[in-house]
């Protein structure tokens, strides 16, 4: 054996050599197929994760195995740094955002570089420089002139601490996300980016969508939902008429109130008590919270003329339907809970299919929201709901007193933020000439450097410095735009940035649209599923604009998307000292105060309940191969990845074991020759065929498929694993194993090519895109000079795959009686013979009647007597 395996030195040593070697910068002009391959950019906290470990190592063993195929491979990297945490971080610290940003930016890149990801940095990118946010910038400009970017008075999340509007999604249990103060609704004026316009398009491109997961799929189409309804008028006391869009025509006799939008039209005028009114403003939106208040005015049922309440309700939205609604507690959960709250009549119009009246609940204790049959509905009594809503539908729209209509549920979307950390929002404000865009020569609109963040989270661009400025139209006094963007705009096209190598670009050249046509669309994604909505939706939302801009021919921005499930843990708890680190509960103490330690429940790795594993710890002790090795091994990628400090040790074990069957093996054969390479690896047809030969390739074959298909990579490692525990078992036969004589015409003698050689060879190709600097360190100790990256993929021969033999199980009634080996190929009636002729089932079958005999597969025989 020449070493011991030491994981930092050959990791080190690799990563040197593929950074002196510009080993993964990118191919670009070339005559390959290409493969886009790209995970989610993180954000620049300071410090990797275990998901961003799995994430990104889920990545590159795509990436590698890709480029081994033959294609020229794009696997960039950068930092969505822009946002709220550098912001508070700076005001905790006194020093500028920018600084604090980059400094996080520089520790984490050496991180990501100690775990030998094949990424090309001279496609990096980050989202708060000024190159970047320009083409924010001119995005928005360019939306502004086309009417795709509007400003209008709108209700927001509001977090009176941050001083900042929230996404809906930063909203949780009513508090903000960052700080838990109670959200409130609050009027501003914003920016919003006209999503609505591609509505259509969105929800047909979901049908293209065939490489991304059913669930993920499901989930865009069921936030921008579609919904076929009817618009119905209901006349109200004052004259008015109120419409409303319902979704189940075919519960209008089950209308007991109506509620408006607080921001109806009609709402100011309906309600006196004013104050009333900005009290169900405030909480406007709130899912968790119904509130209302009574408007004292009645609406007419256009189905039977019965004057119902209208109420004011903070859950009525303006932004979907008409901003009103007919309110049916029986049949809907929602109003059935505001019923109860305010003491509203519930009247039951919609019967469970099969029952009748004695056969429901009374009273109800919660909304039927299913079809069944309707009932106490006049002439529509004993319809199907299905039916009744075309019949109720038809006779209103007969009637003229509405339409059949098609709504959706996506909403326009606010990208304005009051906060200095984004892309200032490229606008000025003229007494003369109102709103106007800045000149496209003046971009980027720069983020002042000199300024003071404060406690109270007021931004700093509201101070004149950056607010006095000239009018690009007249050349008078004017002022700029103080709100920046969502940073959802910053990761809505950066995999079109990745497209160009580093430094300035001009997106509308000709050479930079060859690029991003040469590469996009992304062929695989990776990332979170916590971003299966809106990061998704808003970049296909964008790919659509830049391709009517002109920059890109592409309509959805992602071919293939994965979405890896999270890292859990166990959780610690101290009743002295509260959440504890894995490390501060050895034994089930607490190494504080020695109290017993309460073990939690598993959970997502977070650092508020320390059930976390610092990385850098992990691989300073294993290595980032076994780091790697075991995040791919201990779980399928879509699903959670429970952590096992077992695991860890069961991965460092396998590549230790592998490194030393290398290390004591190599010498017993020699490397082929030169001129006996095929593509780099030596021809199937050269080695001699054994069981171990048949092991190759059936490993071979299931490493190849299970990458390719759903990337199972956890199988794939087994199998290699089960290659390994062979190879293992021939070690002491190496020297003594047949082989094939090749001349060498250079030296003039011979060299042995045995099936162990083909099988240490193979293993090593194989398990290169997982654990890579260990297959690089053994590929150079088996002869080789070139790079594992610059191997061809093996292929693997199907008739030396097969089984010569397999196991048949046989059973009787289901039970299993025997086993035994038979020829593999056999056709099911000879297996049916020599599953009757056993003795133990020629004894348990004598004298009975056998009824049916079933072959599965050829390798289970179940005999039913």
């Amino acid at each position: 054996m020449d070493r011991q395996y030491e994981p930092t030195k050959v990791e080190l040593k690799w990563q040197k050599r593929w950074a002196d070697n510009d080993t993964f910068k990118t191919a670009d002009p070339s005559d390959k197929k290409k493969f886009y391959c790209l995970e989610m950019f993180p954000y620049p906290s300071g410090n990797i994760h275990m998901g961003h470990v799995r994430n990104y190592a889920i990545g590159d063993v795509i990436a590698r195995y890709k480029r081994m195929r033959g294609f020229d491979v794009l696997h960039p990297m950068g930092w969505d740094a822009f946002g709220m945490p550098a912001e508070n971080a700076a005001i905790k610290s006194g020093s500028h955002p920018a600084k604090w940003t980059y400094q996080n930016i520089d520790h984490m890149k050496v991180q990501l570089n100690r775990l030998g990801l094949s990424y090309d940095w001279d496609r990096e990118c980050a989202t708060c420089s000024p190159e970047y946010y320009r083409w924010n910038q001119w995005f928005f400009i360019k939306m502004y002139e086309r009417g795709i970017a509007y400003r209008k008075s709108s209700f927001v999340n509001w977090c009176s601490s941050c001083v900042t509007v929230l996404a809906n999604e930063q909203v949780i249990d009513g508090g903000c996300w960052r700080c838990d103060t109670q959200v409130v609704q609050k009027e501003l004026d914003q920016w919003f980016f006209k999503i609505t316009d591609y509505t259509e398009a969105l929800l047909e491109g979901c049908d293209t969508l065939s490489g991304w997961p059913d669930h993920v799929v499901a989930m865009q189409k069921n936030w921008i939902g579609k919904s076929d309804g009817l618009e119905c008028d209901f006349l109200l006391d004052t004259g008015d008429t109120l419409r409303i869009f319902t979704t189940r025509a075919d519960t209008l006799f089950g209308v007991t109130y109506m509620a408006l939008a607080p921001t109806h039209p009609l709402a100011d005028k309906l309600v006196e008590d004013k104050a009333a009114l900005q009290s169900v403003k405030e909480l406007y939106g709130d899912a968790e919270r119904k509130v209302g208040h009574f408007t004292g005015h009645y609406a007419t049922n256009p189905v039977n003329n019965e004057k119902v309440p209208v109420y004011v309700a903070n859950f009525v939205l303006m932004e979907y339907g008409t901003g009103a609604i007919m309110s049916v507690p029986a049949h809907d959960q929602r109003d059935f809970e505001f019923a109860k709250e305010y003491g509203l009549p519930i009247r039951r119009v919609i019967l469970p299919f099969g029952t009748d009246e004695k056969g429901v609940p009374d009273p109800m204790t919660e909304a039927m929201e299913e079809y069944g049959v309707m009932t106490d509905s006049d002439k529509y009594t004993g319809l199907p709901c299905a039916e009744g809503q075309i019949e109720v539908a038809k006779d209103i729209e007969a009637r003229g007193l509405g339409k059949r209509v098609i709504n959706y549920k996506l909403r326009d979307w606010g990208i304005s933020r009051q906060r200095y950390w984004g892309t200032p929002i490229p606008m000025v404000y003229c007494d003369s000439c109102g709103v106007v865009p800045v000149k496209e020569e003046d971009l980027p609109v720069l983020l002042p450097e000199d300024i003071k963040l404060t406690s109270t989270g007021d931004s700093p661009l509201k101070d004149a410095s950056f607010t006095d400025t000239t009018c690009p139209k007249c050349g008078g006094k004017a002022r700029r735009e103080t709100d920046t963007m969502d940073t959802f705009v910053d990761s809505s096209w950066y995999f079109l940035r990745y497209c160009i190598e580093k430094g300035e670009i001009d997106l509308t050249s000709e050479e930079s649209k060859a690029r991003i046509a040469r590469w996009m669309p992304v062929d695989q994604y990776i990332g979170g599923v916590e971003h299966a909505v809106l990061h998704l939706l808003y970049s296909r939302f964008f790919t659509r604009v830049l391709r009517d801009l002109g920059l890109t021919e592409a309509s959805e921005p992602f071919t293939n998307l994965l979405t890896q499930g999270m890292v859990t843990k166990e959780t610690y708890k101290c009743p002295t000292d509260g959440w504890l680190l894995p490390e501060e509960a050895d034994d089930g103490k607490c190494s504080k105060c020695g109290s017993p330690v309460d073990i939690g429940r598993i959970e997502k790795m977070s650092k508020s309940k320390k059930n976390v594993i610092d990385p850098g710890k992990l691989i300073n002790r294993y290595g980032a191969d076994t780091a790697r090795l075991f995040s791919l091994f201990a779980a399928p990628p879509e699903r959670d990845l429970e952590w096992s400090d077992s695991g860890v040790e069961g991965a460092y074990k396998f590549l230790n074991k592998l490194w030393n069957i290398v290390m004591e093996c190599k010498s017993f054969t020699a490397t082929v020759p030169s001129n006996y390479l095929s593509n780099n690896f030596v021809s199937i047809d050269m080695i001699p065929e054994n069981s171990l030969t048949r092991k190759v390739h059936q490993t071979i074959k299931k490493v190849t498929k299970d990458i390719e298909k759903d990337f199972h990579f956890n199988t794939a490692i087994a199998a290699m694993m089960e290659l390994a525990n062979e190879l293992s078992s021939y070690r002491n036969e190496f020297a003594h194993k047949p082989g094939l004589e090749l001349p060498d015409p250079k030296y003039d003698f011979k060299l042995i090519w045995t099936p162990a050689r083909f099988a240490l060879e193979t293993i090593v190709i194989l398990l290169a895109p997982f654990s890579p600097h260990i297959a690089e360190e053994l590929w150079e100790n088996l002869g080789h000079k070139q790079s594992l990256l610059d191997v061809k993929w093996p292929e693997w021969d199907e008739s030396k795959a097969a089984e010569d033999e397999v196991e048949l199980v046989v059973q009787i009634n289901g039970k299993v009686r025997d086993k035994t080996l038979i020829p593999a190929g056999l056709p099911d009636d000879e297996i049916k013979q020599k599953a009757l002729a056993l003795d133990k089932i020629v004894a348990a079958t004598e004298g009975k009647d056998i009824r049916k005999t079933f072959v599965i597969k050829g390798r289970l025989v179940n005999i039913v007597l």
